[in-house]
């Protein structure tokens, strides 16, 4: 089974259960997807109302008034708006979306392969975040859209985007002073430790995004895909599958490619040890493996698009390259 880029945007921990779940493992990871420029870049639209927008999939969006009663549909957007100060307003979301906790207790009009039309009108919602490259399948966004409903389609291919896309919900939402803000601490820190990390030398770094036990596939980062940019961000040099739309890496590759570190992505859907990679069949011949180098880390702030990327990248760093200090945080 392969996986489907479109299907790594944001929600990748539950996404990747499924996903290996289905090959025979229960093993998951959140791991963005490849690389696909926006084909009109958000706007900068003045924050008054109406607002005049386009989103990430070059859609003109008109928000008449300020929203009263927001609708998310991925993890990241959910992350996004409480970080701006509009959780009060955010009254349902997706299935995935867990952080914060107030996040969390909110009903779910959407799950992995469906989302519930119906229960968005009935919750008043003046306002939908979806996400796109089809995370939201796009028969339920022009349902909405027909509706009257406005909504944004979201996907950050890069750490720009995500600044991008802050930047974008900061205007729809009317906290555009804050999401400035939040922009700007956003890229000082992660600029003052990419440029720590871009000194020295670069490890072969190959960051599991998955594996299944029972048939050995490997999950990477694909070609310029987001979790490729943070991994050379923090300092590696990063393995990738060498192909922007898949995440299936044969054994063989990554033995030619040899990594010197392997970071694993662990989240509460994934839980790989160091002991249990370095017992792989076929996998002692790394010098990774050989020298023991093999380090987890916490996933979701390094993968999911949003305001705790700055902390994914520390995390990652230190991972990486524990030798390096590393800028202090604000």
């Amino acid at each position: 089974m392969s996986f489907d880029p479109r299907r790594r945007l944001v929600a990748l921990p539950i996404l990747v259960a499924w996903l290996l779940a289905a090959c025979g493992s229960a093993a998951t990871s959140s791991a963005p997807p490849a690389a696909v420029e926006p084909s009109v870049a958000p706007s900068a639209t003045p924050a008054a109302y109406p607002a005049d927008l386009t989103d990430d999939e070059g859609t003109a969006v008109v928000i008449p008034a300020e929203p009263e009663r927001i609708v998310s549909l991925t993890p990241a957007t959910t992350e996004i708006l409480f970080a701006l100060g509009a959780g009060d307003r955010v009254v349902a979301t997706d299935e995935a979306s867990d952080t914060p906790t107030e996040a969390a207790g909110l009903p779910d009009v959407s799950t992995f392969d469906a989302v519930d039309v119906e229960a968005i009108v009935g919750a008043g919602a003046d306002l939908v975040l979806a996400g796109g490259l089809g995370f939201t399948p796009p028969d339920a966004i022009a349902r909405l859209r027909d509706l009257g409903i406005p909504v944004l389609v979201i996907y950050a291919p890069s750490v720009e985007g995500v600044y991008d896309d802050i930047s974008l919900i900061g205007e729809a939402t009317g906290t555009q002073d804050v999401a400035s803000e939040l922009v700007t601490s956003m890229r000082t820190e992660m600029d003052a430790i990419a440029a720590t990390m871009a000194e020295g030398e670069h490890p072969r770094t190959f960051y599991e995004v998955g594996y299944t036990d029972a048939t050995g596939q490997i999950f990477a980062p694909a070609e310029s895909s987001f979790v490729a940019e943070m991994v050379t961000l923090a300092g590696g040099d990063v393995i990738t599958t060498g192909d922007p739309a898949s995440y299936e890496l044969p054994l063989e590759t990554l033995i030619e490619a040899d990594p010197e570190k392997i970071v694993l992505g662990v989240n509460p859907f994934y839980m790989p040890t160091p002991e249990g990679v370095a017992a792989r069949p076929g996998w002692d011949v790394m010098t990774a493996v050989k020298e023991g180098a093999i380090v987890p880390v916490q996933d979701t702030e390094i993968t999911r698009p949003g305001p705790r990327l700055p902390i994914g990248l520390r995390n990652l760093a230190a991972a990486i390259r524990p030798d390096v200090p590393l800028p202090s945080a604000p």
